[in-house]
């Protein structure tokens, strides 16, 4: 099979690398990556509106989006439809279920942002954004994607403790163990060296060995 012709996939994003950029049209005006200089961003695709599943989760991140604002965080949504569907949508959220949507949401018509970042699996649909979330920082570096497939919702509260395990992380220089949330103690970074294994029994950590030890911050 000959494929010397045949058309290139996009490169997905990838972590730790300057997310890909954008500007876009949304229920906002025109947004681009560089307005979010500064913030966290969360960028959430959904597959498309007046979906069931798809309501649940705007419903969940607007009833949350005071929290991620403490934490510095913006959120951005999107789906491959037009302005005039995503603000009947929204109204109709508000309507139907008294919650009003305060985030802007991208119309990506010509499917640009959602193929810069690898959002279109045409496995799950031809012409749809999967689930996918973005956590991106506020040097525009992509920290965190997570994919989720058409049939099941995200879960809002693992996005909050995601982006307080990265603050926590950036700000101290630790790791965070499995479900970490905030107050509970942290990893401390294994030594590299023979010498600093050897002395990291008596540096006042709770070690359970010389690579796991943990703190209180």
């Amino acid at each position: 099979m000959n494929t010397e012709n045949a058309p290139q996939a996009p490169a997905m994003p990838r972590l730790n690398e300057t997310a890909p950029r954008f500007e876009a049209p949304t229920t906002d005006g025109v947004k681009t990556l560089e307005d979010y200089k500064g913030k966290w961003l969360v960028l959430f695709s959904h597959p498309a509106d007046f979906t069931p599943v798809c309501t649940t989760e705007f419903i969940a991140f607007a009833k949350r989006a005071d929290e991620f604002k403490k934490l510095n965080t913006e959120l951005l949504g999107l789906s491959i439809d037009s302005h005039y569907s995503h603000v009947a949508w929204m109204r109709n959220i508000k309507e139907k279920f008294g919650i009003e949507i305060p985030f802007p949401i991208i119309a990506d018509l010509k499917m640009e942002v959602a193929r810069a970042y690898g959002m279109i699996h045409p496995g799950a649909a031809d012409t749809s954004a999967v689930r996918a979330t973005f956590i991106i920082d506020p040097d525009s570096v992509l920290r965190a994607m997570v994919y989720y497939p058409m049939t099941n919702g995200r879960s809002i509260d693992e996005f909050l403790r995601l982006i307080q395990a990265l603050q926590t992380s950036d700000a101290n220089g630790v790791a965070t163990p499995e479900n970490w949330q905030p107050g509970d103690k942290v990893i401390v970074p294994p030594p590299a060296t023979a010498e600093g294994a050897e002395a990291r029994m008596n540096e006042g950590y709770e070690c359970t060995d010389w690579y796991f030890c943990k703190k209180s911050l």
